[in-house]
């Protein structure tokens, strides 16, 4: 009975590093796509920009928007990771 308990306690023990080894790879993919996409918006606005250079002001400030908006979502998801990653 005690083989089992020992058995079933490592069992316990891996699962919980696998857990924290899935909110580490979560935490790192989420930065990449919001890398990901802050770059592309930059990029669109940028090309933007160089065909209509009046507009840069108004595409310059709806860049900036959007990009706050997808870093705060990912600060979200890191805190979440980090949660998932310290808690369990």
């Amino acid at each position: 009975m005690s083989e089992l308990f020992v058995l079933l306690q490592m069992t316990a023990e891996i699962s919980a590093q696998f857990i924290k080894l899935g909110a580490a790879f979560m935490a790192v993919l989420g930065l990449f796509a919001a890398t990901w996409g802050i770059s592309k918006i930059a990029k669109t606005a940028l090309e933007g920009m160089a065909r209509q250079p009046e507009t840069a002001n108004d595409l310059r400030q709806a860049m900036v928007v959007s990009a706050a908006l997808i870093e705060g979502a990912t600060f979200f998801a890191i805190l979440i990771c980090l949660l998932i990653l310290f808690l369990v």
